[in-house]
């Protein structure tokens, strides 16, 4: 039994490094075996670094919400600052406060509204290319980075962005991989080293701002859009007066690309890999579909009905969220849970651990989105799930890629099912994100595919 004060138990690791191999090697397995040993509140030596991991509700909650002022984005971040500067992910104290409020009404459910159009129509042309595929399988999660990174650039910039999807997508594989070894890096060389991973930094991060600082440019002086960099642009701080310099501007519009992109596209890639492994689940979904849209494109005023669709897409991101560990950094010293957490001790909350912690769900690895009904989300704790994080710095865009998801996933299901291909496994990818590291390989199911020829047949037989 703890007493006061004392420091969290935990593995003792080897001399010097600790647990700093397990961390590089894989992070799931040293949380998940650290809290199955040691408890909810679990104390890593990384090297010279306290870390401390916490899977218990009420112990988050104090570090992310009631004493949310005495901690700060771990040091951690850094890799990430480098690519996405002063963005809302990154950014800290009063910046911060001034940056979410100017954001802020350009995600208030009325403006989100005006995107479903755009969501639809890029779901939909996905949808056509896939029936054109025969028997052919290809990466869902592939298709997934390529849809997300459409419907963001329709919604966020107003431009179709699909042309540039393959270089795009390149120059953020680069970027996240970086960003990913910069914070395991045992010694961490200083980014403006030209090193060889460096100078594929640099080129990376060009890419990106050659892209949006060229629309920042073409749009002022010009007719506001009614899209998230118009919201943005026309924003204006209550007490100054003062709109988003250019520089804000870009942070902001990168970190809403990055995690409106790859975040989304991977829980979608998830989702049709569950949804391909029950199907049950996913003939239930047909069925709410089928009776609330009865054939036709979802619209707004659809959402509601489609209460199914986003219970898979909330289960699906507690058995795989794609923000699968987040850190503080405790600026004073602090007792969370009975123990001691020492000044600058980092804080490392993990929903991958924490959404499958059997004292806080039943059948913790089993998938069942009946548990997310209203009246079981209403019983939970607040802070027991937590795919879009939890306290002031919630996610920003939460509402939207719900939006986003659940649409989506109404209308694959509409449209097709999805078979995974034989022999095909998942692998997780936990970096910067949690990605399937082989992709999610399916075709088109069999019958979906004869369906045309059985349709042309009955016309000339008729």
């Amino acid at each position: 039994m703890q007493t006061s004060h004392s420091l969290p138990p935990g593995p003792p690791g080897f001399p010097i490094a600790g647990s700093a191999l397990d961390a590089i090697r894989d992070p799931i397995d040293m949380f998940t075996r650290g809290t199955q040993e040691h408890g909810d509140v679990v104390l890593f030596r990384l090297l010279e670094l306290r870390y401390v991991l916490l899977n218990d509700p009420d112990a988050i909650r104090r570090v992310l919400l009631d004493n949310a002022k005495g901690y700060v984005k771990s040091r951690n971040y850094a890799g990430l600052r480098v690519l996405l500067g002063e963005g809302l992910l990154t950014s800290e104290g009063d910046q911060w406060r001034r940056q979410r409020k100017l954001a802020q009404p350009a995600f208030h459910r009325e403006k989100l509204a005006s995107f479903v159009d755009a969501m639809v129509s890029s779901t939909s042309d996905l949808l056509v290319r896939w029936k054109s595929l025969g028997n052919t399988p290809f990466d869902a999660h592939a298709e997934m980075n390529r849809l997300t990174f459409r419907i963001v650039g329709k919604t966020l910039l107003s431009k179709d962005l699909e042309g540039e999807a393959s270089a795009i997508g390149d120059a953020l594989g680069v970027a996240l991989k970086w960003a990913n070894e910069h914070v395991e890096s045992l010694v961490r060389i200083p980014p403006s080293w030209p090193t060889p991973a460096n100078l594929r930094m640099r080129r990376a991060k060009k890419t990106f701002d050659d892209l949006i600082y060229g629309l920042i440019k073409e749009r002022r002086g010009s007719a506001p859009k009614n899209d998230l960099l118009g919201m943005l642009m026309e924003a204006k701080d209550a007490e100054t007066g003062a709109a988003m310099s250019d520089a804000h501007l870009r942070d902001e519009l990168l970190t809403l690309v990055v995690a409106g992109h790859e975040t989304t596209a991977n829980a979608l890639s998830f989702a049709i890999y569950l949804l391909s492994k029950h199907p049950a689940v996913f003939r239930r979904v047909q069925t709410e579909v089928a009776r609330a849209l009865e054939g036709r494109p979802p619209t707004l005023s659809d959402l509601p009905k489609l209460s199914y669709a986003a219970m898979v897409v909330e289960e699906t991101m507690r058995l795989y969220p794609p923000a699968w560990a987040f850190e503080r950094q405790a600026l004073e010293r602090d007792e969370v849970a009975g123990y001691e957490i020492p000044k600058d001790a980092i804080i490392g909350v993990s929903p991958y651990v924490l959404h499958r912690n059997p004292k806080l769900w039943e059948n913790p690895l089993g998938f069942d989105p009946d548990r997310f009904t209203p009246e079981q989300k209403e019983r939970r704790h607040k802070f027991a799930y937590l795919p879009f994080g939890g306290g002031p710095r919630t996610c920003i865009g939460n509402a939207f890629a719900m939006m986003e998801m659940t649409i989506v996933v109404a209308m694959l299901a509409q449209a097709v099912r999805l078979d995974l291909v034989p022999g095909h496994e998942l692998v997780l990818d936990p970096s910067v994100t949690l990605r399937p590291k082989t992709g999610v390989w399916v075709r088109v199911a069999k019958e979906e595919r004869d369906a045309p020829k059985r349709q042309k047949l009955a016309s000339a037989t008729a």
